[in-house]
């Protein structure tokens, strides 16, 4: 039986080219789809009239009307991904016959490193998806017809934009431009303004975002720390803070604490409404969430408190202070922080919160004189 071939060794592109049909998988968080679109720029250019469907979990899903470079998405809830499932194969079964009849020509998977691409790979062999690519830690077979293998620890801390970027420049498909990707909608840019006056704020320009949460408590600064940011930053410009319906709570505590300095908007806002105020928004000071990558891709700065649980997520494209305190703990890949202690975040200073604010004011001041000068 003769060896199965290496990576190195496969030709670039064999038939991806006339690949019209194209599946893309990405089953995390709705952040990671966001570091993903670049990739899935490329493969939508890559060919003339090529349709990109988009399989990917239902807070991905949420994403559909702003991603110009997909044309459908199915959400799924995958048992190889952190959900609330039961373990009932049914939904399985329904969605490799769902895939088999999409007639798909291929599929690219998506993972971070951390995760494996071989259930999805799977999938999709049982689905009679003739070509699929994703990265791979051990030998693929025939689960995979093209494949770069994950050989580096911890990605040897490549962005996970660039991972994905890398992925599918195995194949041929390079994007005219490497930007994140969100269409902000003009009906979500008036009804955000709307709410923004209606609690007293004309302008979303003068504003500065502030998010308290987030999805993993390793990533999350304290709330008594976020309150003194927002009392500082307040004497500077309005503060809005934000956040989805079960946030609620935490920025109500982060108000309170701050003095009731802020405006607080969360669960008040879509997620379309949300990119239209970053959009606008002079600053965004947030702990590493998908609130970032949405800043990132409508083009906004942001002072990003990133826990140090891995290297590879910081804001791409876009002006930014990372915020943290090294620890020996750091890269541990953990939603909980298991020495308990929460350092890489708890140790940071609100003081320098503030100046990393201050800071991306200044640079937004200087970039909107130097475009009005151009």
């Amino acid at each position: 039986m003769s060896a199965p071939a290496r990576q190195d060794d496969m030709p670039v592109n064999t038939g991806w080219d006339r690949a019209a049909n194209l599946l893309c998988i990405r089953l995390d968080n709705l952040g990671d789809v966001l570091m993903t679109t670049p990739a899935l720029r490329a493969l939508k250019q890559s060919a003339a009239g090529r349709r990109v469907t988009l399989l990917c979990s239902p807070a991905g899903a949420r994403l559909a009307p702003h991603l110009p470079s997909v044309d459908a998405t199915i959400a799924y809830e995958a048992p190889w991904v952190k959900n609330l499932r039961t373990a009932n194969p049914a939904p399985d079964l329904a969605m490799i016959e769902r895939l088999r009849a999409g007639g798909f020509d291929a599929a690219a998977i998506f993972t971070v490193y951390s995760q494996s691409a071989l259930p999805a790979a799977l999938m999709c062999r049982l689905a009679g998806i003739p070509r699929v690519l994703a990265h791979a830690r051990e030998n693929p077979y025939q689960l995979l017809t093209d494949w770069t293998k994950d050989d580096v620890p911890m990605d040897g801390g490549r962005h996970e934009t660039r991972r994905q970027l890398d992925l599918v420049a195995s194949i041929g498909a390079r994007p005219a431009a490497e930007g994140l990707e969100f269409a902000v909608r003009p009906a979500d840019r008036a009804s955000m303004r709307g709410k923004l006056a209606a609690r007293g704020i004309a302008d979303a320009a003068s504003c500065i975002v502030v998010h308290p949460g987030a999805s993993a408590p390793s990533r999350r600064y304290p709330p008594e720390l976020f309150a003194r940011v927002v009392r500082e930053l307040s004497a500077t410009a309005p503060v809005v803070l934000t956040g989805d319906t079960g946030e609620r709570p935490l920025a109500e505590h982060v108000d309170v604490l701050a003095g009731r300095r802020a405006t607080d908007m969360a669960g008040a806002l879509s997620l379309g409404e949300l990119g239209a105020l970053l959009a606008e928004a002079a600053v965004l000071v947030s702990n590493n969430s998908g609130p970032v990558h949405l800043a990132a891709a409508v083009g906004t700065p942001v002072a990003d408190l990133y826990a140090l649980t891995n290297p590879q997520h910081a804001p791409w494209g876009v002006e930014h202070r990372l915020l943290n305190r090294d620890v020996p703990c750091k890269y541990c890949y953990r939603s909980v922080c298991p020495e308990g202690h929460h350092a890489c975040l708890a140790g940071v200073d609100p003081a320098a919160v503030v100046r990393a604010a201050h800071e991306l004011l200044a640079w937004r001041r200087r970039s909107g004189a130097a475009t009005q000068a151009a």
